[in-house]
């Protein structure tokens, strides 16, 4: 895979932002092990305005229906048989997908939370959050943004963060800016019009960046760079801008 395509969902692939609503209705897909949460939060969806496009119940059909039905918005549960949400989200990245992952989970552990973000998820949310969080959050990610819970913010920059290894100075100028626009939320298209530069130009910034930055998502990049003092950003609130 072309580096410039790692952590694609949340990095490069903005431009994908506008097909996750028509009319102000999202288009998701559900994947979970368990029916009647299935039901609930297809319900709670549906209720809200929104399309729920598929149901899955396992990774591995994850990924088939992702490929098959192109939703721009994916409900993902970690714990699924034969192949865990995070990995399927790794998987979809890795293929290139625009396919923005939302994890919802029991599990709040930090490392947990941080090898989410490095696969390429845009969200993560306990099972502890009620149903019209649950929308709130496929509302925001659909909008552009990446939402954690509160509680998981602090402790996942410390994980990720903890062996970056990566001082101010090796970021370049232009991959500042590029940077600061894509957690802005504008698309690679829009950022080579803003910077004055071809998309190609901004691909490989952005890839240049991501690599020093060690990171895995656009998250992760975001995350790192506010860490580290190369963007301002408030990453203590429940979600950072795309």
């Amino acid at each position: 895979m072309d580096a410039s395509r790692r952590g694609a969902p949340c990095l490069l692939h903005l431009a994908a932002m506008a097909e996750a609503t028509l009319d102000g209705a999202a288009r998701v897909l559900l994947v979970d092990d368990h029916a009647l949460l299935r039901d609930a939060i297809r319900v709670a969806l549906e209720l809200a305005g929104h399309e729920v496009v598929g149901e899955a119940s396992d990774g591995y059909e994850a990924i088939r229906l992702v490929e098959e039905l192109h939703p721009p918005i994916v409900l993902m549960d970690v714990t699924l048989p034969e192949l865990d949400g995070i990995e399927a989200t790794r998987r979809l990245n890795a293929r290139g997908s625009d396919a923005r992952v939302i994890i919802l989970t029991m599990h709040g552990d930090p490392a947990l939370v941080a090898r989410a973000v490095r696969a390429g998820a845009c969200a993560y949310l306990t099972k502890s959050f009620s149903m019209p969080e649950v929308v709130e959050a496929v509302e925001k990610v659909a909008a552009g943004e990446v939402v954690l819970s509160p509680k998981l913010a602090g402790s996942m920059l410390r994980e990720l963060t903890a062996s970056a290894g990566v001082r101010r100075d090796l970021i370049t100028k232009r991959e500042t800016e590029a940077l600061e626009l894509v957690a802005d939320g504008y698309s690679t298209r829009e950022v080579a019009s803003r910077l004055l530069v071809t998309d190609r130009t901004v691909r490989g910034d952005l890839s240049s960046a991501y690599g020093k930055l060690e990171a895995g998502s656009r998250a992760e990049a975001v995350l790192d760079s506010v860490r580290w003092g190369i963007i301002a950003r408030d990453v203590s609130s429940d979600a950072l801008r795309s």
